[in-house]
């Protein structure tokens, strides 16, 4: 079972992921889309897409820098395992508190909007359970383990998901994580390999390069240079 979890889900978990992202840029290109119900309900939607956006965006830094940026490399910052125990514990806890929030906002809005209701689909459904489950758990595991420094999962965790990158995956640190934190782990790859097949998967198509196009030139909204021109006496001057 410890081979199967940790040493081959995550490979089974890329390989849904990269085919279905190929899949569905293939075949489903009209459907690579948030699928946004904004032209149904707007007020709620401007409070609960930017939180959950914006909380969801610090979650994935977190679990990126925990993961991947060894603890000889905060140390050498500077950064003792004491602060980033306590970044990392109220920091994320506060994340997805945020994140969760706007997920509940986005759950209550489609159920109490008719329109919104009825343009969500089983898929949807599904998505928010794993997606909410997956915070959920992360939270839960953090706040299970708060005495001390925590539990130091950089020992564990994050160089097996290292160890993933160079196909030997070191399976046996897995062994004794604590069971939250092996279930929170599952339900992240389980949400990973559902992203193509979502509307997460709109996540692929950030519009980076609107940061660097060229700007945008706007006509001014003086009502008086709105319409035809008024006639003017006399002469004009040139180049006008």
């Amino acid at each position: 079972m410890t081979t199967l979890l940790w040493g081959v889900l995550p490979y089974v978990t890329l390989a849904v992921l990269v085919a279905g992202l190929v899949w569905r840029h293939r075949y489903d290109r009209f459907g690579w889309t948030t699928r946004s119900s904004r032209v149904y309900e707007s007020r709620l939607l401007n409070i609960a897409s930017p939180a959950f956006h914006y909380g969801i965006l610090f979650v994935l830094v977190g679990h990126i820098v925990g993961l991947f940026i060894p603890e000889s490399w905060t140390d050498a910052g500077g950064v003792s395992e004491h602060a980033y125990h306590l970044c990392s514990l109220y920091g994320g806890t506060a994340a997805g508190i945020v994140t969760v929030g706007g997920i509940a906002l986005l759950v209550y809005r489609r159920r109490t909007r008719a329109p919104v209701f009825r343009a969500t689909t089983v898929n949807d459904k599904m998505m928010y359970v794993v997606l909410v489950a997956a915070i959920v758990l992360g939270m839960v595991a953090k706040l299970s383990h708060t005495s001390g420094d925590g539990y130091d999962y950089r020992q564990s965790i994050a160089p097996w998901a290292r160890s993933l990158f160079t196909l030997s995956p070191d399976t046996d640190l897995m062994g004794g994580v604590p069971v939250l934190y092996q279930i929170h782990v599952v339900f992240g790859m389980a949400l990973i390999a559902l992203v193509p097949y979502t509307r997460l998967v709109h996540m692929f198509s950030a519009p980076v390069q609107y940061l660097f196009r060229p700007y945008v030139v706007y006509r001014s909204r003086d009502p008086e240079q709105l319409g035809p021109r008024p006639e003017r006496r006399g002469w004009e001057r040139a180049g006008s």
